[in-house]
Formats: structure tokens, sequence, C-alpha cells
């Protein structure tokens, strides 16, 4: 799995315990011609079994297993210096719970492929399937990112569904250390805009399924939040010259 073509994308899957999900999302990618890197972190032993016969049936499907469960930040972590280990240039990011439309990765792999050098974002279109409880904290978490990014480019950095640069993304990973759990997403965004990152907003259709195996828990995941926005604003501050000259400059590359 060593590609050689400039613009080189594959697809990352964290998988936490989603076995009754995660064939159909694959499946769904490899109809589009995309080699999938699976990232098993920790799952249980159904869910390895799974991942072991679609290991043997699916070709262009890599399987990576972490120790034991580390949370989704260090699963995507792996799975992004592993893709840029394995000479990807790019790596879109989703779900294994059946949340996000894979009809829209080709997409998502158009907008990075026209600006190669982006964080090609998901931005949610809910149906009524959202948790209203859900739905309205995100809204607390884009107001803070709008502050520490002095900035509207990200309108949604919570969504798992995005498409990273590996050379910038995997710099900045081994600049700092990120957060382990659900608050990487948000993050890691952050932090590549700080770079200078261009970032490009695509809607995409997001359902919560019946039945669904969320991992978020609400309290430890949102005093978590709350400590990693507090960081992120404190860490704006000595930054906060250079992006309002960003901003002034009127910097747009590959604008569409």
């Amino acid at each position: 799995m060593r590609p050689d073509a400039r613009f080189a994308p594959c697809a990352l899957i964290p998988i936490y315990n989603h076995g009754s999900t995660i064939a159909r999302t694959v499946q769904a990618l490899r109809t589009h011609g995309l080699p999938v890197l699976v990232v098993d972190d920790g799952s249980d032993a159904a869910t390895r079994a799974i991942l072991d016969g679609l290991l043997r049936d699916e070709a262009g499907m890599t399987l990576i297993r972490l120790p034991h469960n580390q949370g989704k930040g260090c699963a995507v972590a792996a799975g992004l210096r592993a893709a840029h280990a394995a000479g990807y240039t790019h790596a879109l990011q989703i779900d294994a719970d059946g949340q996000h439309d894979t009809a829209d990765a080709p997409r998502f792999i158009a907008a990075a492929q026209h600006c190669p050098s982006a964080l090609v974002c998901g931005c949610p279109e809910y149906d009524e399937s959202v948790p209203r409880g859900r739905l309205y904290g995100r809204y607390v978490t884009h107001v803070c990112v709008w502050l520490e990014t002095l900035s509207l480019a990200i309108r949604d950095s919570m969504c798992g569904y995005r498409v990273y640069p590996l050379d910038t993304a995997c710099a900045e990973l081994d600049r700092a250390p990120v957060p382990a759990r659900m608050d990487f997403d948000t993050e890691i965004a952050v932090r590549l805009h700080w770079r200078g990152v261009p970032v490009r907003n695509l809607p995409t259709r997001v359902i919560y399924p019946e039945n669904g195996l969320s991992h978020f828990r609400m309290l430890r995941d949102n005093l978590r939040i709350s400590a990693m926005h507090t960081r992120l604003l404190l860490g704006m501050l000595p930054r906060a010259p250079r992006l309002l000259w960003r901003h002034v400059r009127g910097d747009q590359p590959c604008d569409v």
C-alpha cells in the first residue's frame, strides 16, 4: 500500500465496538475506490472477529490494532501517522457508526484534490434523529472555536467527517501532544488553523441511527471539552496579532 501519485488519498476509520456497522462503511468506501485503513481502538471480541473477516474478504483494507482502548484521538492520530508512513498524502476520516453519508466521500476527496493544503471539514445537516441536547451543546463549541481562531473559518469543529493533508497534520501531531478522546477533532482543527492551514467546509447529511452506540459521556467529555477550550483560548492570545493580520491580508488559498 505505497501509492505513487502526488495526490494519494485513503479513508481512515477509528472503531471501538461498532461491529454492526463497520462492514457497510468499509464496503461503501471501497466502492469509491478508496483504500481503507481501520484503527481498532481495543474493541471487544465480537468486533475483532468482524474486523478479521473484513480484512480477509475486502481487498484494499488495512487493519491497525491498538493494544487497549485509548480514545478516539489516539486512534485517529495512530491512523494519520500510519497513512502518512504508507505514502498517502490525504486521509478521509469517517466514523464507524453509520452517522456519516459515505456517498459524500467523492465530494470530500474532490475538494481536497482542488486545494491539497486545506483541511476539508464536514458541516453537518441533521435530521430529526439528532438529540437536542447534543445539537445545542455544539453551538457553545462553535462560538468558542470562533474566538480561539478569531475567525468564522471553521463552521463545525466537532464533525468527524473530514480530510486531513497528512504532511501538515502529522507535523502538528509531532509538535505537541493531542487530546486522547472526543476533544481531539476540535483541538486539531484549531491548531491546524493556527498553522495557516486553509479550511474548506462541506455540507453533509449526518444521522443518529436508531439504537446506535455512542461513546460520548456527558459529564466526562464535557469536562474535557471545557478544559480544552480554556487551553485553546489561552493559546490564542499570543497568536492574536498574527491571526488578525492574516484576516486583514485576506489570504484565501485555493478559493472555491
